[in-house]
């Protein structure tokens, strides 16, 4: 609980640069899949030539100095936290307020971090966790979403990255031994899969056994909230990869040290590693490449984790509304 706790502090704990404008609701993209994040109203002067709206959104200026968390609760509702920008919550592009639940200390953290570290201009593409928590609640909060996102997804199982395996090079035989059979060989096993994941050696004839994505389907769609299912979805969007990205999602969820960030992202490299080994490493490509799906699984590893004792530890940590 105390590292916990000492982890929140230190990320709020980034100070405002300068002094920067107060305005009303600010609607910017987030992300091409994610949609748009409103900021938090705020008065503006009626003889105002050009609304403060109108400029930050023209500029892409950052308006507010303070960023903080929240614990709200009420009788009618469960605890949750808000991040706030001057003391006014976050809202989705939907209207609704951004309410992170409270066993999630640490994405509420984030967060506030990702808002705190903007500078003059904004740069919506260093939000991926507000992104992500605006997907969970505008996109995911209804049942008939998320099945209709999980049956999207099952899709992919038909054409999964780590069920391609390839007879040749070398080097990427081994890599495809060492990194993709060991996650197919979980999910047959985690899952008691009675037929076991297909590997595909061609490209005729791929379709993965039908029990296969009934199974794991059904598992995410009764053991996923709609912050597991956003993470999840990035995740297998990120690696093109179902079942990495449920490898993954498991681990942290089940507290498992063995897989992680890194080993996801090292199954969803084995194809360019393979290459960089024969031919080299593109500078500025597969290194860039390389940092952004660290970036964006470590995205998904923070929105998945929950503290068991979280309400608790988060009315101990953040200010009370």
């Amino acid at each position: 609980m105390t590292t916990m706790r000492q982890v929140a502090r230190g990320l709020l704990s980034t100070s405002t640069r300068s002094p920067l404008l107060l305005t009303r609701p600010l609607v910017r993209p987030i992300s091409c899949t994610h949609g748009l994040l409103q900021a938090p109203a705020a008065a503006v002067p009626s003889s105002s030539p050009e609304s403060a709206t109108s400029k930050a959104e023209r500029t892409l200026r950052r308006f507010w100095k303070k960023v903080d968390v929240a614990y709200h609760s009420t009788p009618q509702s469960t605890s949750h936290l808000r991040v706030r920008l001057d003391g006014r919550p976050l809202k989705t592009p939907s209207g609704s307020v951004l309410e992170i639940p409270a066993d999630r200390p640490l994405l509420a953290a984030v967060i506030a971090k990702e808002w705190a570290e903007q500078e003059r201009i904004l740069r919506p593409h260093s939000l991926p966790l507000t992104s992500l928590a605006a997907r969970a609640i505008d996109g995911l909060s209804r049942e008939k979403d998320r099945i209709g996102v999980v049956q999207e997804l099952a899709r992919y199982l038909d054409t999964d990255t780590i069920c391609f395996h390839e007879d040749h090079p070398p080097v990427l035989v081994q890599l495809q031994k060492e990194r993709w059979d060991p996650i197919i060989a979980w999910a047959d096993k985690r899952f008691k899969l009675e037929k076991r994941t297909k590997v595909f050696e061609g490209l005729l004839d791929i379709e993965q056994d039908s029990h296969v994505v009934a199974t794991l389907s059904r598992h995410i769609l009764t053991a996923f909230d709609a912050w597991d299912l956003a993470a999840f979805e990035r995740a297998v969007r990120s690696t093109k990869s179902f079942l990495v990205a449920l490898r993954l999602v498991q681990a942290i969820q089940e507290r498992e040290a063995a897989f992680g960030v890194e080993e996801a992202s090292l199954a969803a490299e084995v194809e360019v590693e393979s290459q960089t080994q024969r031919w080299g490493q593109v500078e500025d490509t597969h290194d860039v490449d390389h940092a952004d799906a660290r970036k964006l699984l470590g995205s998904v590893a923070i929105a998945v984790q929950r503290e068991t004792d979280g309400d608790r530890l988060a009315r101990q940590i953040f200010a009370h509304t």
